[in-house]
């Protein structure tokens, strides 16, 4: 076994990967604090407004597969490099939009490009740097996501509160892209790492079924997975809670990701990354109903955040090791990103059209629709199975 895998080198590289990640999707999932200065500037509706955050999420799964196969093929420096590049231009030119149209444009692109770039190719980074701890270090990894999430939401809204929401987008360009910049000086890619030159496409890899059980099931998930990053601070505030408190919530659910990313991630190599993953998906269906049931009662909200969090966490911190266990290592960022395409559609869509339900039947209404989803998802992942690896051919 080379003697560079499980290493203090590939510690820092994960570490690294964990700052990066922290910088985009604090970014991205601070955008409920911004939800009703964005609606209040342009004048627009919550269904409209929300598809800026459906639309940046989006793009950053569905370009996850081009970051993922540059980094395959080039490394992840170049890659983060053009993430902080991406940043801040689609931040800084969101500020000076005239239009939502334009926001969507120059926010989702250059946001979702950032995202997509500091996410799949540093999870593909990191698991080239191991072997026996490969689950619990991609759990560190992503634990960015979380601790992104719990300090990004609540410090944008302070930082609104404070001065504007266009010059908090410029300290977040200003900031993120630091970071990025930093990451892209210790990022290499790991001595396990099998780079293919045909990275394997989305129909190839549909060929097997626990492919198959695997995007649908991550499908379903995220069309619920994401309303609350960008619903359940406004839903908390015309409630009656505060703005910091209500932005607090969605920092909640990182908090709580992180746990679950941590502890599932290195619960994983005793119990199975394939059984965990299912639990997770249950508690994210299950925690859908703790909201549904809170009726804006704040110490009910924290508890489905947490309850949110938890599950989340174990989706992000165990699929790319499910999909390393079931599909090997080689492209393994091609495969992953190919895998989050699901959430793109299902960012894409989810948040808008609860936006949409919101404007005609109400919250609880969409509420139900997402929950509904989200256990569709769990259960379609009942039928995935651990011990029977079905590695896509190229062949018939």
């Amino acid at each position: 076994m080379d003697d560079r895998l499980d290493s203090r080198a590939g510690w820092i590289v994960a570490a690294g990967a964990a700052a990066s990640m922290f910088a985009v999707f604090g970014v991205l999932y601070s955008f409920g604090a911004f939800f009703e200065s964005i609606a209040e500037d342009f004048g627009t509706s919550s269904g409209t407004t929300a598809l800026v955050f459906g639309i940046t999420t989006g793009l950053s799964f569905f370009l996850a597969p081009v970051a993922g196969r540059w980094a395959d093929r080039a490394g992840p420096a170049p890659v983060l490099r053009a993430g902080a590049a991406s940043l801040v231009l689609g931040l800084v030119t969101t500020t000076v939009a005239p239009t939502i149209w334009l926001a969507y444009l120059s926010y989702g692109l250059g946001v979702g490009w950032a995202v997509a770039c500091g996410y799949v190719p540093m999870v593909a980074t990191v698991g080239g740097w191991f072997e026996r701890r490969r689950t619990a270090a991609i759990g560190v990894a992503v634990a960015g996501i979380g601790l992104g999430t719990l300090i990004g939401s609540p410090v944008a809204a302070a930082l609104i509160e404070a001065t504007s929401w266009r010059t908090t987008f410029l300290i977040e360009a200003a900031v993120g892209a630091t970071i990025l910049l930093a990451v892209s000086t210790i990022a290499r890619t790991g001595p396990a790492a099998v780079p293919t030159a045909t990275p394997r496409s989305l129909a190839e890899l549909a060929r097997s079924s626990s492919f198959r059980l695997l995007y649908g099931s991550a499908l379903l998930a995220s069309l619920a997975l994401f309303v609350p990053f960008v619903f359940l601070a406004t839903y908390a505030e015309e409630r009656g809670v505060s703005g910091v408190a209500a932005a607090t919530l969605v920092g909640v659910i990182g908090g709580s990701s992180v746990v679950g990313r941590l502890g599932l991630g290195a619960l994983a190599a005793r119990v199975g990354a394939v059984r965990l993953y299912k639990l997770s998906f249950a508690v994210m269906g299950i925690s859908h109903l703790v909201w549904l049931l809170a009726d804006g009662r704040y110490p009910w909200l924290v508890v489905y955040a947490l309850t949110l969090g938890l599950g989340y966490g174990g989706f992000i911190a165990l699929s790319p090791a499910v999909v390393a266990e079931l599909f090997g290592l080689e492209g393994l960022g091609g495969v992953i990103g190919t895998l989050y395409t699901s959430a793109a559609i299902g960012a894409l869509f989810g948040p808008a059209i609860a936006g949409f339900i919101i404007d005609g039947a109400g919250y609880e209404t969409a509420i139900a629709v997402a929950m509904a989803a989200s256990l569709g998802g769990a259960a379609v992942l009942l039928r995935l199975a651990s011990a029977s690896p079905q590695p896509a051919t190229s062949g018939p």
